[in-house]
């Protein structure tokens, strides 16, 4: 029985999730599962430690976060309106995806703030770009118009996820825990994915990793919510059924529908996003066309193999592009400005060749190219700048 859980809270929803890192993912390879998501509630803080985790423990990390949506625009901050967002589970496809993902944290942050980081349906729309998503909890907007008895406008906003992620992109969510309304927001859910041709995942909405962690979550939300264990009258998440269940589990809550189990598995192979540091991860520098010039880069690759054959010995030269002929062009320009007549010195040439053929051979062509563009900025708006040392030149 193959199964992925897309929505899990870590520690890293404050006060929310009781899932630390180690012991989900030490959890999720016992139960036989091969992927896992973290999600958690408006903040990617625990994204790098979740993905170098799992990583070093042969589990797939699949990026993601639950994202508050406001009821109307992002900047809206009326408690009589505003104050309860809607949830919508964001997953990063890809490494587009992955930065949209952060743009609209930030955002959220910086900018939507209000009882919680939000963003709004516009802005969500603006960078739905590399992002699968799904209706959520009973905290998203279709299936909180559903349990309020409003079919049309849960079906209004279904059509605008479609409109905007297409049915590729966007599924509807149903979760097995017993709540009588969620029982109810299931079954719609069902009809519309059949109505309107879209998938239905499952998930479990994991706050804590193991069943008896249920009461130290509690805790977290008396905390959370400044009330008393013993009160009656305070949040709670009942039946204490969020925990990472097995697939054999999930496949127990929905004998009659096995896709939604397969659905899952799915979504984790599509989902692709590599947050390692090996190598370098320079942003390339913009060069005319012009200098995309095959000949040019076979002739670099001879010189730079000719002045630099003991510090490459048998490395391959990949990083030859127009940014390597850009550069070249500038130096040598730059070598006759400054040597004048002299320029044509065999020493002179043989040095900057031996240099540039160092650079090329790093992978560092684009990143001298930025920093030369830096400091003619910094020179055209009379701004000084110093010209060597790592720490001081950053």
């Amino acid at each position: 029985m193959e199964f992925t859980h897309l929505h899990v809270h870590t520690e890293y929803s404050l006060l929310d999730g009781f899932s630390k890192i180690p012991k989900l993912i030490k959890r999720t390879k016992e139960l036989g599962m091969s992927a896992v998501a973290i999600s958690d509630h408006g903040t990617m803080f625990g994204v790098i430690d979740f993905f170098n985790e799992a990583k070093a423990n042969d589990i797939k990390p699949i990026i993601g976060v639950e994202m508050y949506l406001s009821p109307r625009g992002m900047t809206q901050k009326d408690a009589a309106y505003d104050r309860k967002p809607f949830h919508s589970l964001l997953l990063a496809e890809n490494q587009k995806g992955y930065q949209n993902l952060l743009k609209i944290a930030s955002t959220a942050q910086l900018e939507g703030f209000y009882y919680k980081p939000r963003v709004d349906h516009a802005y969500l729309a603006e960078y739905s770009e590399g992002l699968i998503v799904t209706s959520a909890c009973l905290g998203g907007d279709i299936p909180r118009a559903i349990a309020e008895d409003n079919e049309p406008l849960a079906r209004k906003r279904l059509e605008w996820y479609l409109d905007v992620f297409g049915r590729e992109n966007f599924f509807l969510e149903v979760q097995g825990h017993k709540i009588e309304k969620l029982q109810r927001v299931n079954k719609v859910l069902f009809e519309f994915a059949k109505e309107y041709k879209v998938d239905v995942v499952a998930t479990s909405d994991v706050h804590y990793v193991r069943p008896e962690d249920a009461k130290i979550h509690d805790v977290m939300l008396c905390l959370q919510t400044n009330k008393l264990l013993s009160e009656t009258d305070r949040m709670k998440m009942e039946p204490q059924s969020f925990y990472l269940h097995s697939p054999q589990e999930i496949a127990a809550m929905y004998p009659d529908h096995p896709e939604v189990l397969s659905n899952t598995m799915k979504i984790a192979e599509r989902c692709e996003v590599d947050l390692g540091t090996t190598g370098y991860h320079l942003p390339k520098f913009d060069v005319d066309p012009k200098y995309n010039d095959e000949q040019a880069f076979e002739q670099i690759k001879i010189e730079t193999e000719r002045t630099n054959q003991e510090k490459l010995k048998k490395k391959q030269l990949k990083n030859i592009g127009s940014d390597s002929v850009y550069l070249r062009e500038l130096c040598w320009q730059g070598l006759s400005d400054r040597c004048g007549k002299n320029a044509d010195d065999p020493r002179y040439k043989e040095q900057l060749e031996y240099e540039l053929g160092v650079i090329t051979s790093m992978g560092f062509d684009s990143y001298f190219l930025i920093v030369w563009d830096l400091c003619l900025k910094c020179a055209e708006l009379d701004i000084w700048y110093t010209t060597r040392g790592s720490a001081a030149g950053s």
